[in-house]
């Protein structure tokens, strides 16, 4: 029950008491059979009624709700704000696996024919790997070259540009890597289009062609290829590169002072 039940209430009591003490002075004049008294009751009734009226108007007033209750009902009726909760992170993905041998052999062959020369003499015709041996075949236009990759020495990796240009014909210019053998091994044999080995060739090391200006056209292509060549090296049981001296600009403490 609110305020506004019980002031009615109250009302409704203090009416019914007012009409009894009317009813009392009522007979009270009757039985006293004086016309005078008759009306000095009925006046002693409404003074005491018009009191009786004024009290329960009191309590109906003060109950009445003041402007700033409505508000804070409303307020209190808006329900509770949470905070946001945060958003869960989200985990790291999951490095990639190696490369496995074949996959690097496949690399390799694909860029070294899609990259290939095309002058005729030094374009890389086809591209064959032998994995019991390690040994990765290059065939061009007029020779063969087998790089026997288990000799080779990772750490050992170098880019230049080459002009494969002579006296009777201009050809463009082509990017070589080169890779060098551990001590006493042969890095590769190279054989004429008859299978004849070719004379005067280097073994301690072993020259993959590109054309610069194919090449070029690949953000990254040089370090790509510079570690691809050095994991396919130690997964087909070369050496594994390794730094013997640390560079001075990286480690300001090792500069000569």
């Amino acid at each position: 029950m609110n305020k506004w039940s019980k002031t009615s209430a109250s009302g409704n009591r203090l009416g019914i008491i007012a009409v009894c003490i009317c009813l009392a002075a009522l007979l009270l004049g009757l039985s006293a059979c004086s016309k005078q008294a008759v009306r000095e009751s009925m006046r002693d009734a409404r003074r005491t009624l018009a009191k009786l009226t004024e009290k329960s108007q009191q309590p109906a007033e003060s109950a009445q709700p003041t402007e700033g209750e409505p508000a804070k009902t409303a307020e209190a009726a808006k329900p509770a704000r949470h905070p946001k909760a945060a958003k869960p992170v989200a985990e790291a993905a999951d490095p990639l696996p190696e490369p496995t041998q074949q996959e690097l052999v496949e690399y390799l062959r694909g860029k070294l024919l899609a990259l290939s020369p095309n002058d005729g003499f030094n374009d890389n015709v086809e591209v064959r790997f032998d994995p019991s041996t390690s040994t990765l075949t290059v065939i061009q236009p007029t020779s063969r070259c087998d790089h026997f990759l288990r000799a080779l020495d990772a750490g050992n990796i170098t880019w230049d540009l080459f002009d494969p240009s002579d006296e009777h014909d201009s050809r463009p210019e082509l990017l070589r890597l080169t890779t060098t053998s551990v001590s006493g091994k042969t890095a590769r044999a190279c054989f004429d289009a008859q299978g004849h080995p070719e004379e005067g060739t280097s073994t301690n090391r072993i020259r993959l062609l590109f054309s610069r200006a194919k090449s070029e056209q690949i953000p990254g292509f040089q370090e790509k290829m510079t570690m691809a060549v050095k994991k396919l090296i130690v997964l087909s049981g070369g050496v594994e590169a390794r730094e013997l001296f640390q560079d001075s600009h990286a480690h300001p403490a090792l500069k000569s002072k």
